[in-house]
């Protein structure tokens, strides 16, 4: 039987628009072996090319590192650096002596194991005289407490203020200051800073008080050695 060609135009749409939909139809042989292998050819093709935009975008995806890692990336917080704790302790006393006398006295680094309990040496560096290693020895909290560091004395003031850094070693630094009261007699404020180091965080709570105590105690033999400084 012939088919007009708007008919067999009308009939190949529909055949067309039937197989793509998969549904079942009635149509004549030679139209169904005409069409399938057009509609498998172009099904495969169509596979084949979304298989291969699929592949590109697995590819892309997984060189960043993938959905799943992105999103722990994302979440995942800024590792906070170990910031150290610091303690500063301050002491004053009343010294009866002209405050020229106690300023030029506790100029003298080396001289200050005299009258700091927990401080063992004080060493100025010959070529370089701004410069001087201390070292810091003292029994506590059971167990032997040493220490080392290298200080640079900063520019005093005369008569009014000493004042240091240290380099390297234990960090610390500190600060004394002299008050006038009257011509033979003064105010030494004296200021620490520095630290806690890892061996005695622990104790961080105890250190304090200690060390204050100490620094009462070196502030009270300074006076005896400045008493007797020319």
């Amino acid at each position: 039987m012939m088919l007009s060609s708007a008919t067999m135009s009308s009939t190949s749409t529909t055949t067309v628009l039937l197989h793509c939909s998969s549904s079942t139809t009635t149509t004549s042989t030679s139209k169904q072996n005409s069409l399938t292998p057009f509609s498998t050819t172009r099904r495969v093709r169509t596979c084949s090319s979304l298989n291969q935009t699929f592949s590109r975008n697995n590819k892309l995806l997984y060189a960043n590192g993938g959905n799943r890692n992105l999103n722990n990336i994302r979440r995942r917080r800024p590792i906070s650096p170990i910031v150290m704790e610091w303690q500063d302790c301050t002491v004053k006393m009343d010294i009866d002596v002209p405050v020229s006398t106690a300023y030029n006295c506790y100029l003298d680094r080396e001289a200050i194991p005299r009258w700091m309990p927990f401080i063992s040496t004080v060493k100025v560096l010959e070529d370089k005289p701004d410069l001087s290693r201390w070292s810091l020895k003292y029994r506590a909290f059971g167990q032997d407490i040493e220490f080392s560091w290298l200080a640079r004395n900063m520019q005093p003031i005369p008569n009014q203020k000493i004042h240091w850094r240290s380099l390297e070693g234990l960090p610390n630094r500190g600060v004394v200051r002299f008050f006038p009261k009257s011509p033979t007699s003064c105010t030494v404020e004296l200021t620490v800073s520095y630290e806690i180091p890892q061996i005695l965080t622990p104790v961080s709570s105890a250190l304090k008080p200690l060390l204050e105590n100490l620094l009462v105690r070196g502030l009270e033999r300074f006076t005896k050695v400045a008493k007797t400084y020319t």
